[in-house]
């Protein structure tokens, strides 16, 4: 059974995986922020490591640096750069993944399996 955070990308533009994205995940606790850890996309669009091995209660935020990406593509007039996605964490839900469906004007997230 997986544990922990974990997340992937997923261009719906390109009907690839986003690859060489920087992905930054954040503990938020009233008014702070708390880095935890980054990583990046591999070539299949997930990040090889566990951004967090123990869930426990609380409010986090995945960040996803985009605009290089898109750039590395050359997409011209892009409208996003980062990408803030901020969700809960119960204790007893041992894995939350947290995939990105993303375009050049937009993008998607859900609770992930």
């Amino acid at each position: 059974m997986k544990t922990g955070i974990t997340t992937h990308v997923l261009d719906v533009t390109q009907g690839k995986p986003g690859a060489s994205i920087k992905v930054e995940l954040w503990k938020l606790t009233d008014s702070a922020r708390s880095f935890i850890s980054k990583g990046i996309t591999n070539e299949d669009g997930r990040v090889d490591t566990i951004l967090l091995e123990k869930v426990d209660n609380g409010e986090y935020e995945l960040v996803f640096f985009v605009k290089e990406y898109f750039q590395r593509l050359e997409v011209k007039n892009n409208f996003l750069t980062t990408i803030p996605i901020r969700f809960y964490t119960d204790e007893t839900q041992k894995h939350y993944h947290i995939p990105l469906l993303l375009s050049g004007w937009g993008y998607q997230t859900y609770r992930g399996s």
